[in-house]
């Protein structure tokens, strides 16, 4: 199968109901995706099927949204105010912290499901249960699919998740280059201006804070190693917003995640290689973490800095340490909420998945070479 972006867009009107997609700048980032996606990824026919599926929901979610905000005009003075954007490399346990910090009653957070369905179905309830169940089956398809990734990176439906998801849909996103095997889309993407997509994900957070009358007056702590891509857009986009920059020495930090890639391209691809996806990650990370630096210099009062190991060892202090750093007060009921957090986090199945550097193309050696020029700053 060979996917098409007429073919894409047509499908997307035909289910939308509606052609009025708007600025349609998104077309250039879909066109290097679906030219890489046609050209590198070796995609099987059910990853071809998965993903042609994909592209239109996406579509219609444009579309729909378009239709939304013309319906309900409101929706784009919702003010929005994120206090904080978690990032730094994957596994470095970003995660943890953006989940206990998202249990503050002060805090919001995107969640998975929508995340996954961001806008009401028709004669929806304000429960939305279709898309929490929608959003339940497809989370169960994916881990019958990677049964892996479960003990990887543990996965709910219905709490805590990156916006990236949200950004998804303007097609500049790093998560198409970790579910597929696309190089020059991923090297593409990191010299791109992001401006626009940044705009919209400020609009998707509009659509749930608009839906949600409980977010009213909740700050946003979001959460996603994609903003590594885009620190100056982010910090420009959110005038507000604080990078929380999570730290831990890449030569862990690279190969679990080459992991992880390879437990998702291999959704999409019978030809997924390890050993290209680990020094692929490398060279990225590598490139990110240079343009962290550089902003961070220029910009130090934007910037949070938080290591893996008091993370994992003392997540209680770190996250009180964080969030008088962001300049919020810490309630009775944001302790309660914390403690809370932590004893669900105890009680949640965390597997373990064994690899080694060498087995994507790696070695403890180079990375430590590599990337001498990070931990000689930050760890």
């Amino acid at each position: 199968m060979t996917l098409s972006i007429d073919t894409l867009r047509a499908s997307a009107v035909a289910k939308a109901g509606t052609d009025q997609f708007g600025d349609e700048w998104f077309l250039e980032p879909l066109g290097v995706l679906v030219k890489a996606l046609n050209e590198e990824a070796q995609l099987s026919e059910l990853g071809a099927s998965m993903t042609e599926r994909r592209l239109t929901a996406l579509l219609v979610d444009r579309l729909r949204l378009r239709k939304l905000q013309a319906d309900n005009p409101e929706i784009l003075d919702v003010p929005v105010e994120v206090a904080a954007e978690i990032l730094g490399l994957p596994r470095t346990g970003s995660t943890l912290l953006h989940r206990l910090m998202s249990a503050s009653p002060q805090l919001t957070s995107t969640l998975s499901w929508e995340c996954s369905y961001p806008l009401p179905f028709p004669g929806e309830s304000p429960a939305a249960e279709i898309r929490k169940g929608k959003a339940k089956k497809m989370m169960d398809m994916f881990l019958e699919l990677s049964p892996e990734f479960g003990d990887i990176h543990t996965v709910v439906w219905d709490g805590p998740e990156e916006d990236i998801l949200l950004l998804d849909r303007s097609f500049t996103a790093m998560s198409y280059d970790s579910f597929y095997w696309i190089p020059s889309y991923g090297v593409w993407l990191r010299s791109y201006d992001q401006s626009r997509g940044y705009a919209e994900l400020r609009e998707w957070l509009q659509v749930l804070q608009w839906q949600d009358t409980d977010r009213a007056g909740k700050k946003w702590v979001l959460k996603s190693p994609h903003h590594l891509t885009a620190v100056d857009t982010t910090l420009d986009e959110f005038p507000d917003c604080k990078i929380v920059m999570t730290h831990r020495t890449p030569t862990s930090a690279v190969p679990s995640y080459a992991s992880m890639v390879q437990s998702m391209t291999s959704q999409y691809s019978d030809a997924a290689d390890p050993l290209k996806i680990g020094p692929y990650w490398s060279e990225r990370f590598q490139e990110s973490l240079r343009q962290f630096d550089e902003v961070r210099k220029r910009r130090p009062e934007r910037f949070v800095d938080v290591p893996f190991k008091s993370t994992v060892a003392e997540p209680l202090e770190t996250v009180l340490s964080v969030m008088a750093q962001l300049g919020l007060e810490v309630t009775d009921a944001d302790l309660a909420a914390f403690n809370d957090y932590l004893e669900i986090n105890r009680q949640e199945k965390h597997g373990t998945h064994s690899y080694t550097a060498a087995d994507f193309g790696l070695s403890t050696e180079q990375l430590a070479s590599d990337f001498a020029f990070y931990e000689r700053a930050y760890l």
